[in-house]
């Protein structure tokens, strides 16, 4: 039999050279490279998604004795995730330099019910919550400060800081 996913064998597949291979290549290339569907996800995944269902947000469930009184930084991450930390100084940094604005970061590594609750597919994912504790945005991966500090200045009606 042939080698790997092609069982007539790779060379006949792809061919030796010649504009049939370049043909080919060029039909295979979109389902895998960084040119085709997956390139751009990273990107997309980083913008703010407001269309969510607003739920309420209990912070005693999540292990938090309350909640920031103008806006709270949510940020999910595990122990693996390598950039979880990043995230977690930079919206400890933006809740640091708010009035009532709380960071708070949970750990799914134990704590599987709440990735099932809230639909955590990625870490990190951050949840910005108003006052009183409802979803408002969602971020999945790296947020940028800049727009973390635009969520919260439409959120709490201040002017965004750099």
């Amino acid at each position: 039999m042939g080698c790997g996913a092609f069982p007539f064998g790779r060379r006949r597949f792809w061919g030796r050279s010649g504009p049939a291979r370049a043909a080919r290549f060029a039909a295979a290339a979109p389902l895998g490279g960084p040119s085709g569907a997956g390139g751009s996800r990273g990107r997309r995944q980083t913008r703010p998604r407001r269309h969510i269902a607003h739920e309420v947000v209990d912070p005693s469930r999540l292990g938090a004795d309350g909640l920031g009184a103008e806006a709270t930084l949510l940020q999910f991450s595990t122990e693996l995730c390598a950039r979880c930390p990043h995230v977690h100084r930079t919206l400890a940094a933006v809740a640091d330099s708010r009035q009532g604005v709380r960071h708070l970061d949970v750990d799914l590594t134990h704590r599987p019910d709440i990735a099932r609750h809230f639909h955590v597919l990625q870490t990190p994912t951050t949840l910005i919550l108003d006052r009183d504790g409802v979803v408002q945005t969602r971020f999945g991966g790296v947020p940028g400060r800049d727009v973390i500090e635009l969520e919260l200045a439409r959120l709490t009606g201040e002017p965004a800081r750099a």
